[in-house]
């Protein structure tokens, strides 16, 4: 019987599932969506017992897809910074509160105001921001107590559905750090931020790095999945962290760039130490022991570009979401023909981390009677690779390498994107036609953590699918040059009213 590898990505909006043979051929996928739920304007939650459900049918698909493959084991990755309080044993007492909550916004602020922030960082690495689990703990400690004294473990997805798979509490630290409760420097609860939301370090879930095995498979899940009983379950970590392990990313040099609704840069680390790297950037543990993952994000672009097709591109004819990719097509089509630099015009994105003076803006710089909406389109995309820019030369500026930029997400599958991004930026480019990295990521963590390879490098080499590079043009380096510098002039000032639109 011939041996298989599955991964599965835990996400904000499905679960998903790849099954891998030993030479990386995908044998089957399966997937299950499940829904966000706003019970009050700025909550986002979620339904335990759904994303539960997901996983079962999501695996049992998989089972009756790819008959006549033995299973060696499963990993999860996993959407992180969401957080679900449960009783001793396990069982959810509130819904999952989602990183996309805004509930606890005021608890923030006044972190932010009493230095709290500074020093969660240097504890956890991360600065908090309402979602979080730390400050969606604190929430519910001071608007929920009841709801707070019955929860006595706080589990995040991941080990939640380790738990549900084999009775086990046990996450992998990658994973776990997002949760702003665990040390930096010792990968162990830490009792201070514990301290500051009344946590139990106790009886929270074990800690330890990815690839590590953390039980195995129920008799209730085999009968309910026809998975097997007594299969290994490895640990797998954050989702952007199993992406960049899938990628291939374990050392300094490459950095991955996440281009959904939020666009996200993650580099590599050897080492952790926030002295180090950019001070924009939070600091997590990677998916591959001994390596970290500085990580910074750098605005809405996805969602942005969905606005503006709905704005600047929508007619009566096509009114319809079917007629979506009809519409990404012209966009991309006029793209094409488009000029660098959009004659010059400039785009500042609506909230952008760069604008650090007044309030947050969104506007079109420059703009003149003479612009097309193909312009401004251009304008939208060469704002993001702007951002882009701006993180790579803090990282640079911090003495880590940017040798290549890996590109995950929405923007792939632009004919445009990926190579402003490489001339505006001037790093090269690899990207693959390819929409499973997470998942990759984790059955890699599987084929080394149940010995199916020598070590995780291998596994990870054997499963890669074909990648290609883009080159930035040379030609166009001193006229983004100019124009990324006004860039940042431009999104550093206030904003003015005059040539804006």
């Amino acid at each position: 019987m011939p041996d298989a590898l599955l991964g599965l990505d835990i996400g904000t909006n499905s679960t998903k599932a790849v099954l891998f043979d030993l030479d990386g051929r995908e044998l089957a996928t399966a997937s299950q969506p499940y829904p966000l739920l706003t019970p009050q304007p700025g909550w986002v939650e979620q339904d335990v017992e759904a994303v539960y459900a997901a996983l079962i049918e999501t695996l049992a698909e998989i089972v009756q897809r790819a008959p006549g493959y033995r299973i060696l084991g499963l990993a999860l990755a996993a959407q992180a910074g969401s957080i679900i309080p449960c009783n001793k044993s396990g069982d959810a007492v509130y819904p999952m509160i989602t990183w996309l909550d805004g509930r606890s916004q005021d608890i923030v602020a006044g972190w932010q105001a009493d230095g709290a922030v500074e020093r969660i960082r240097e504890l956890s690495g991360w600065r908090p921001f309402p979602g979080l689990p730390l400050p969606s703990i604190a929430w519910l400690q001071q608007n929920r107590p009841d709801i707070h004294a019955q929860a006595r473990r706080y589990l995040g997805p991941p080990d939640f559905c380790i738990h549900k798979l084999t009775g086990e509490f046990a996450t992998d630290l990658s994973a776990g750090a997002e949760m702003l409760l665990v040390d930096l420097r010792t990968g162990e609860w830490s009792q201070e931020l514990c301290d500051l939301v009344g946590v139990e370090p106790h009886y929270q879930s074990e800690l330890g790095w990815a690839g590590r095995k953390v039980g195995e498979t129920t008799a209730a899940i085999a009968e309910l999945t026809g998975l097997p009983g007594g299969t290994p379950v490895i640990a797998g970590g954050h989702d952007q962290c199993c992406a960049c392990l899938g990628m291939g990313m374990i050392d300094p040099g490459g950095v991955m760039l996440s281009t959904g609704t939020a666009w996200v840069i993650t580099a590599v680390s050897e080492w952790p130490d926030l002295d180090a790297i950019p001070q924009r950037m939070d600091l997590n543990f990677h998916a591959a022991p001994q390596r970290w993952t500085p990580s910074q994000y750098l605005g809405g672009y996805g969602a942005t570009v969905e606005w503006w097709l709905d704005q600047g591109w929508q007619s009566p004819d096509l009114d319809d979401q079917l007629d979506r990719k009809r519409l990404f097509n012209l966009f991309d089509a006029a793209l094409l023909e488009s000029t660098p630099r959009s004659h010059g015009l400039l785009f500042v994105p609506l909230g952008g981390p760069s604008q650090i003076v007044g309030e947050p803006h969104g506007s079109f710089n420059g703009l003149t009677l003479a612009h097309t909406r193909t312009d401004m389109s251009r304008a939208i995309l060469e704002s993001a690779a702007f951002e882009v820019r701006w993180a790579v030369e803090n990282l640079r500026s911090a003495d880590m390498p940017v040798e290549e930029l890996w590109i995950a997400g929405g923007a792939v599958n632009s004919p445009v994107w990926p190579q402003i991004l490489a001339d505006v930026s001037g790093v090269p480019i690899v990207l693959a036609d390819y929409p499973s990295w997470a998942a990759l990521g984790a059955a890699a963590l599987v084929g080394w953590g149940v010995g199916a390879f020598s070590s995780l490098e291998r596994s990870i080499q054997q499963l890669q699918p074909p990648v290609h590079r883009l080159e930035p043009n040379l030609d166009l380096a001193n006229t983004y040059g100019q124009a990324f510098h006004r860039y940042r002039q431009l999104v550093s000032t206030p904003p003015n009213p005059s040539n804006q639109l």
